[in-house]
């Protein structure tokens, strides 16, 4: 019988075996500790997804339904800091993390661009930090935003060394230095891998686990997106298991036409990727990323009710 690879990887994940790279002595490395605390599903929604005419109710709906997290924009959020605030004063509700909203491109060949999106991301972070969110995602660039090659990026994003000989001081790099805002601030980066069709960079949660760990820096972190991942992944299971710790947020969409689970019918299941999430111990937020074909009264607590039920047979 022949044993597909996707289903090879899920399976070596949910029994642990090992053999497989080499083999270590001492602790173990953040991707592959075991997990240490009982997973949670918290869920979460983007503003712009959640039903309701403004964002009272929207928040409404929100706890009605069984959200504990809102992911707002990037955009201008500088200026909606007092807003939320009182938005949420009250509730059981927190913002869960912030999506882009930056000016320019991280990793651009001009460098003005790259300072731009460094100076409007530092902006965005200082709001984030104010709102305790969990951390604001980027996307480093987009297919057609850079002439540069991956090997180029990575140099403007992390040092280059072998992972056993660490420079003694810092590197001063794009990442090193969002991570450096990031921390005193309050918050974090996260990095976003997509599908190839939006970006050839960054494409598995396994490499922006990578750059993680290559940066060694606190503020920098990443997520990982179950749309994406659809295209991308062998395994839902081992992707976040490869993430481990450096995994701080999680987006999710219906696995054909990105719109709110439950809507693609059986296509959409989750239950090898929550396998993983619990692997981890995972306890930050799943966000609704997505549009929507029905009405949104009514599918947005089905997939609420449809998760739940995924999640309990993770």
């Amino acid at each position: 019988m022949e044993l597909r690879r996707r289903d090879f990887l899920a399976a070596a994940a949910a029994a642990g075996i090992g053999g497989i790279g080499p083999k270590t002595s001492g602790a173990q490395s953040p991707a592959t500790a075991p997990a240490a605390r009982k997973a949670v599903l918290r869920l979460s929604s983007q503003e712009g997804v959640m039903a309701g005419a403004n964002l009272a109710e929207k928040l409404d709906n929100m706890e009605r339904w069984g959200f504990e997290g809102l992911e707002v924009s990037g955009k201008g959020l500088p200026g909606r800091v007092k807003e939320l605030k009182d938005a949420l004063k009250g509730r059981p509700i927190r913002i869960s993390a912030v999506c882009a909203g930056f000016d320019g491109v991280l990793v651009s060949e001009n460098r003005e661009t790259r300072e731009l999106a460094l100076r409007t991301m530092k902006e965005i972070l200082t709001a984030a930090g104010e709102l305790e969110a969990i951390g604001l995602i980027i996307v480093p660039a987009f297919n057609g935003q850079t002439k540069l090659g991956h090997r180029e990026i990575r140099d403007l994003l992390v040092p280059f060394h072998r992972w056993d000989k660490r420079p003694k001081e810092p590197v001063p790099t794009l990442l090193y230095e969002l991570g450096e805002h990031a921390v005193k601030v309050g918050s974090r980066i996260l990095l976003e891998p997509l599908n190839r069709e939006e970006c050839y960079f960054l494409r598995q949660l396994a490499d922006a686990a990578a750059l993680c760990r290559d940066i060694n820096h606190p503020g920098i972190r990443m997520m990982g997106d179950f749309w994406h991942m659809t295209w991308e992944e062998t395994s839902d299971m081992g992707a976040f298991i490869s993430a481990g710790e450096y995994l701080r947020h999680v987006h999710i969409a219906s696995r054909r036409n990105r719109r709110v689970p439950g809507e693609d019918g059986p296509a959409d299941n989750y239950v090898e990727g929550f396998r993983g999430l619990k692997t981890i111990g995972y306890q930050d937020f799943v966000s609704l990323e997505c549009g929507a074909a029905g009405d949104r009264k009514v599918v947005l607590p089905a997939a609420v009710t449809l998760l739940r039920e995924q999640w309990d047979r993770a």
